[in-house]
């Protein structure tokens, strides 16, 4: 057990001199925002407008477009503001969102931590027990994607909306 007490009191320090834990990509639910809105706003929306809905800047709402046109989900056109989609929303499964904007074929949301200390009973271990743990979550993650469309965050939105704001979508 000492090596592994050594380990925590490592990432303790690190933790304390201002080494962060690893974040979320936030890529997927933008796209999901932009998708949204390009699928839903009465007029066509540029890319600041969209940026202003989502809380960013419109550079990442275009690099996050530009992932998105290749994908042949979206298209603009020289000149005119705004987007469009080339699917309908209760085509567009957000698993085929995730794929191009992550760049993953199948969904990876979980991490194992790369150096275990393998003088640690525990860190000898944990890279198969998780492994398994965490590849039936991301089955189960992947099945959800495919299972769930454009369409169906366009109606959880929906219902959510209080009448004045539907008016706004």
């Amino acid at each position: 057990m000492l090596g592994c007490n050594l380990y925590l009191m490592q990432i303790q320090q690190r933790l304390a001199h201002g080494h962060k834990a690893a974040t979320m990509d936030t890529k997927f639910s933008v796209a999901i925002h932009v998708l949204v809105l390009a699928s839903e706003s009465p007029t066509p929306m540029s890319s600041a407008q969209m940026a202003a809905s989502v809380g960013t800047n419109a550079s990442y709402v275009r690099k996050i477009i530009a992932l998105l046109k290749q994908a042949k989900i979206i298209e603009s056109h020289q000149g005119a503001t705004g987007y469009a989609l080339l699917a309908r929303p209760q085509e567009l499964s957000l698993l085929r969102v995730y794929q191009a904007v992550m760049g993953d074929a199948s969904p990876h949301i979980l991490d194992i931590h790369r150096n275990p200390n393998d003088a640690c009973a525990v860190g000898r271990n944990i890279k198969p027990v998780l492994g398994s743990l965490f590849g039936e979550a991301e089955d189960s993650f992947r099945h959800a994607l495919e299972d769930r469309t454009l369409a169906d965050c366009i109606g959880g939105i929906r219902q959510r909306l209080r009448q004045e704001e539907q008016k706004e979508l």
